[in-house]
Parts: C-alpha cells; sequence; structure tokens
C-alpha cells in the first residue's frame, strides 16, 4: 500500500484523530522554524558575524527544541480536545471548533514572534513577561504599533501568510462517530491520549532524560556561539511563558559565608575621612540612545580617520571633561538606566523596577544628598507615571518631579503644542524648562534628567524637519542631532545662571540603539555609551581615560566621592576616581550570561560555568576566545560569583540601604 493511501486509511480509522494532530503540531513546528528565519533576516547585522551553514544548523536543531515546548504549551488544550476519547465529540463541527483553536492560538504565535523580530533591535534580547509591566502606563502605543506596522508592511505580509499556511495545511480527520466495533474506538483514543502525555510533558520541559530540568531561556546559551544568538535560538511564545511569575533573584549559594564572598567584593562603600566635604549642585543627564557610536570624539578611527558623527555639541563638552574609552550601560532598556546610574544597581535577569526587590528600602545620589540637605528634583517629559520613572525617583530620594503635566502648568512654556505626539515634550523647550526650574531651586541641589525625543519612531519637531534631514543609513541620526542641539541649548541657557559655575554635569546615555559599525554590534559594542563628568569652574581633570573601565553604575560612587561623601552606602559599583588600571570592572548581563570585565579582558559566565574570555581592548570584534588561557580567568571568576552573591542576596533579604 503507498503511503498516501495508508495515511488516508488511518485518516478513516480510529486513529484518524492521533495522526491529524501529529501533523497539525509538525506544521506548527514548521511556521516556528520559519519565524525563526524571518528573525534572522530582519537583523541580519547582528548575527552574520562567523554565521556558518552548520553553525546556523546548530542553532536551527537548538531552536527546535525551544519550539517543540512553545509548542506543546499552547497546543496542550487542542490536543486533549482532539484527543478525547469521547465518540459523540465525532462531529465535523466539533472539529472545526479544534481546527479555529490550533489556527488562532498559533497565529498569535506568530505574531509574537514576528513583532519581537523588530523589538530586537532596542533590547537585543527576547521579550519577557516584564514588557506588560515595563509599558502599563503608556497610552500611545497602539499609534506606535500602527506605525510600525507601515514601516514593517513586509512582516504583515509574512504573518498574512503564516497564517493562511496554518489553515490551509491543517488536517481535519474525518469523523468516526459510527465506527464500529466502538470498544475499539474508544481503546485506540485512549491510548492516544495516555500516549500523548509523555511526549507532551517531555516537549515542555526540553526531554525525556530524568536529569533534564524544564528548560529555561539560559539554556539556549548552550547552542549559541555569542549570547546573542541565544535570541535566535528562543522563540517568544517560549519566553513569555517561561518569564509568567518567575522568581527572578535567587542566592547561587557560590561561596558558604558572606563573609567568604567578600573576600573579593563588597558592595559597601566607606567614605575617605581625610576627604573634605564639597557643596557643589549636581546635574545628571541620562540622554535617550545616545550610544557611543554616534559621537565623533569617542571615535576618532572610525571610518578611517573621517567620522565626524552626529552630537557637535556633546563632543565639545567631552573635550573639557573626565571621560573614559571604555564605558558601559548596564542594561539594553531606559528602565535599566534609572537604577544603574542613579543608584548603583545594574541590571540582572530582568529590569530591577519590575521585579518585588524594586519594594525593597531603596537609597541613591538623591537619597544620600538629600540627607546632607541637598534639593533634590527630577526631570522628565513624558506624561507623569510614564515608564515608572516618578516612582522610581521618588523612591530613592527625589522630592521634586517635573513631567508633562509640570510643563504644562509652567506659564511660559509651550504646553501641548510642544508635545511630540507619542511620547514626550520635545527635548529643546523641555531642557529650558528645566534651566528656568534649575534656578528656583534652593542650593545645593541634585537633579535628573532623563531625554526623550531620540527615541523611536524618529521623528524631530515638524517645524525643524528641513533642519534635520535624513541622513546615513539609521534614522535616528537626525533624531540624535536634534537632541543633541537640544543639550547646547540648555548649556548655554545654564551658562547665564549663577548656579552653573558651582556644578559638576554628569552626562550618559541609556543604552545603545541603531548601529551601523561592526565594533558597535558585538555583544560589548552593544553596551558601549559615553560617561561624562564635566565641571565649568575646571575643578575635575579634563583627560580621556583609556586605562580604566567605566559603567553606569560607578556613577552614584564616582559622585558621592567627588564630593567628599562622608556616609557609607550601597552601590555595585566603583569610585573612578580611586579606580587602578589593572582592578576596573564593568558588567552587565543579557540572554542568560553575564559579562564581567575587568583590565584587559572580558569573560562571558553562564552561572555556573566560563564559557569566553577575550582580549577586548585588542580584540574589539570579539574573535577570539582565550578561555583558560590566562591565570586571571579563575580570579574573575571568583569576583563575578562574589558580585552576583550579595547582589542576590541584598535583593531578597531587603539590604539595599546602610542603615
Amino acid at each position: 500500500m503507498k503511503i498516501k493511501e495508508r495515511i488516508a486509511h488511518l485518516m478513516r480509522g480510529p486513529w484518524a484523530p492521533f495522526v491529524a494532530a501529529a501533523c497539525n503540531l509538525l506544521v506548527a513546528m514548521a511556521v516556528y522554524s520559519a519565524c525563526r528565519l524571518i528573525y534572522l533576516f530582519e537583523n541580519w547585522s547582528h548575527f552574520d558575524e562567523g554565521l556558518t551553514w552548520s553553525h546556523w544548523w546548530t542553532l536551527m536543531k537548538g531552536g527546535m527544541v525551544f519550539d517543540a515546548s512553545a509548542v506543546m504549551y499552547t497546543c496542550a488544550l487542542y490536543l486533549v480536545l482532539v484527543l478525547l476519547p469521547l465518540h459523540l465529540k465525532e462531529r465535523e463541527g466539533y472539529y472545526k471548533g479544534c481546527r479555529w483553536l490550533f489556527v488562532v492560538v498559533n497565529a498569535i504565535a506568530v505574531v509574537m514572534n514576528l513583532a519581537d523580530s523588530v523589538y530586537f533591535k532596542y533590547t537585543s534580547r527576547r521579550t519577557t513577561t516584564t514588557v506588560f509591566d515595563e509599558f502599563s502606563h503608556e497610552n500611545n502605543l497602539g499609534s506606535v504599533f500602527a506605525t510600525e506596522l507601515l514601516n514593517h508592511w513586509y512582516l504583515v505580509l509574512a504573518a498574512v501568510a503564516l497564517v493562511a499556511i496554518l489553515w490551509w495545511l491543517h488536517v481535519m480527520p474525518h469523523t468516526t462517530r459510527h465506527y464500529r466495533p466502538r470498544w475499539l474506538y474508544y481503546v485506540v483514543m485512549s491510548v492516544s491520549l495516555v500516549g500523548t502525555v509523555p511526549f507532551v510533558v517531555a516537549g515542555m520541559r526540553g526531554g525525556f532524560a530524568h536529569s533534564v530540568r524544564p528548560i529555561t531561556m539560559s539554556n539556549a546559551n548552550q547552542y549559541a556561539d555569542r549570547p546573542i544568538e541565544a535570541a535566535l535560538v528562543l522563540n517568544t511564545p517560549f519566553s513569555m511563558l517561561r518569564s509568567i511569575g518567575k522568581n527572578v533573584f535567587a542566592d547561587p549559594h557560590y561561596f558558604t559565608t558572606e563573609d567568604e564572598a567578600m573576600r573579593y567584593y563588597t558592595p559597601v562603600h566607606e567614605p575617605d575621612s581625610n576627604a573634605m566635604p564639597v557643596r557643589k549642585n549636581v546635574v545628571v543627564f541620562i540622554l535617550e540612545s545616545f550610544g557611543k557610536e554616534y559621537s565623533g570624539f569617542f571615535n576618532p578611527d572610525l571610518d578611517g580617520g573621517n567620522y565626524r558623527g552626529y552630537t557637535p555639541f556633546l563632543d565639545s563638552i567631552a573635550a573639557h571633561s573626565l571621560t573614559f574609552t571604555y564605558s558601559y550601560a548596564n542594561g539594553r532598556k531606559s528602565i535599566d538606566a534609572m537604577p544603574s546610574v542613579l543608584s548603583g544597581i545594574p541590571m540582572i535577569e530582568e529590569p530591577f523596577f519590575l521585579t518585588p526587590a524594586s519594594m525593597n528600602d531603596l537609597t541613591g545620589i538623591a537619597g544620600e544628598l538629600k540627607r546632607d540637605g541637598y534639593t533634590t528634583a527630577f526631570y522628565h517629559g513624558a506624561d507623569n507615571g510614564s515608564m515608572g520613572f516618578e516612582a522610581f525617583a521618588r523612591t530613592t530620594g527625589f522630592q521634586r518631579y517635573y513631567g508633562r503635566n509640570e510643563y504644562n502648568d509652567d506659564p511660559a512654556s509651550g504646553g501641548d503644542k510642544d508635545y511630540d505626539g507619542v511620547w514626550a515634550v520635545w527635548d529643546e523647550p523641555f531642557l529650558q524648562f528645566m534651566a528656568r526650574s534649575l534656578g528656583t531651586l534652593p542650593q545645593p541641589f541634585v537633579a535628573g534628567a532623563f531625554t526623550a525625543s531620540s527615541h523611536h519612531p524618529y521623528k524631530v519637531p515638524p517645524a525643524l524637519e528641513s533642519a534635520y534631514p535624513e541622513e546615513g543609513d539609521q534614522p535616528i541620526y537626525k533624531c540624535v542631532r536634534y537632541s543633541d542641539m537640544a543639550l547646547r541649548r540648555f548649556f548655554e541657557s545654564a551658562s547665564r545662571e549663577p548656579w552653573f559655575r558651582n556644578t559638576i554635569f554628569v552626562i550618559t546615555a541609556d543604552h545603545t540603539a541603531l548601529t551601523s559599525h561592526d565594533k558597535y554590534e558585538t555583544d560589548l559594542g552593544l553596551y558601549s555609551v559615553p560617561i561624562i563628568f564635566y565641571a565649568p569652574d575646571g575643578s575635575l581633570p579634563t583627560e580621556v581615560r583609556n586605562d580604566v573601565i567605566a559603567q553606569q553604575a560607578d556613577i552614584m560612587p564616582t559622585l558621592l566621592s567627588m564630593l567628599g561623601y562622608q556616609r557609607p552606602f550601597i552601590a555595585f559599583g566603583k569610585d573612578l576616581t580611586r579606580a587602578t588600571p589593572s582592578t576596573s570592572w564593568a558588567m552587565n548581563f543579557n540572554n542568560g550570561i553575564y559579562k564581567y570585565l575587568r583590565g584587559d579582558w572580558m569573560m562571558q559566565f553562564d552561572g555556573q560555568h566560563v564559557s569566553a574570555m577575550y582580549r577586548f581592548k585588542d580584540d574589539q570584534l570579539l574573535k577570539h576566545n582565550l578561555k583558560g588561557h590566562d591565570a586571571v580567568q579563575d580570579t574573575m571568576e571568583l569576583e563575578l560569583k562574589s558580585i552576583i552573591q550579595q547582589y542576590m542576596a541584598r535583593m531578597t533579604t531587603n539590604r539595599l540601604v546602610v542603615k
């Protein structure tokens, strides 16, 4: 009997529902693989480095493991309904209902995967359930999604095509309601249902072996050569399902006691008893998406020395500031930046203020300086409450918050006509409002500001579209130029104020964004942001430190040191004024991999084992894995384990403040 005839025979017998269900699951798996291909091509520049056919096959094999898990979760109800041993269900209408269930559920999975292929450019990871908390206070997502649908019309067509395939290739069994003998039907269907259960459970868990624990997102790294490739192995439905109700922080117990862990690192910063307190104002700028790649000052050798960048004013400030050749963000999202920059809390596992630990006792640069009589204020031109910034600012010690509400209440401001229609007040008018507002604050003050205009959907004010046209190969460039101009105008206004020369300014970015150069598309380059300390009175050194590694979490302890702060505090960063070339360090986390930099080395660590070691200063594209080739690896591993364990322990026991 031919295969086609054999299948046709099975589809008319008691095995028909089982055969149909198996065929449909294979179709779902194929559609998931198609989504992965689209994900790859949509983000080709991030994955093309070293992507051979054999490595692609490894990624695909790993992806099938995670696809099987997602399919088993999302199709579990479908399987139960199809394999239910009840002859009364054997009606055409019943199986049509099962068909709709199967197609609708998998259509949602298709949309999630394809939409995430666009969002990946901004996060370098698969989206998890924290995205719902991250944007829970935003009322502009409809317009953002509509814009993306237009910009990525080809993904809409791909989604329609894949859903059509799910519908057209769906196999619907012939009803066997009148099959005789009926006892055989019940035996076959019962065996099918019971026999399917172990396969469903194994698919969900990631394998049959007793030693296999339910796979998590971090397991994707066993198939990847680079942490960023884990996003290609995973799928978005799996990432969403695995992050529901997840216990983010767990003590890894690398060391038996806290004292043992503190031999290698401590987040407790003790004051320098010889330091003299300095009553300077502090203003910290977190610039939206201002990756270091956009600066000509930080890239003198880029494009054969001909690169000028898109931040002329920022470059002019950097030339008269304390800056760092190797400076990095601790996260990849805007909500990662505030805890890192203002409280010395880097992102590990998930954005800090989307976790239960955000309910701990917290402090930060504002909270500490408030104890010394500082006035504290934070500025962000979005709707009050947007992104949870206002809540975090107030929790960490900012007494005053200036958002879109306060801007609209200011009689000297333009009100809603200065709103960009999506996210916030345009940077230029809002920073002018900030400059006026700072002049009303009692001194000394500490202020934080988060800009907004260099953000997707990458627009500039309509009146300035001719002044800031599209340029280069990225739509963000014109927005960076506009925000750089807004920063220049702020400094022009502020420089006329009496408080200006008695102020330390810090300028950094929340994260990087769209990239055009290979060195900024590596697992390290994706975190490369400027960190600038500027004092108009010349009290800070004017130099580029190329021997010290800086990170966002260093900003708080460095500022408090510059001010001669005389109280102990907690921060998972270091004082850059005391850092040495051999011991300076930075860390970040993405896709289940920790990256730890110290001296000339970058180590990648999956929580249990070192997976890579690079001399990142010489090997900027991270091509040469030197794991096991240098004794520094063991020391770095112990230091990183100490940082992780103390971070987790303090998060779970509410010890982020020195009492």
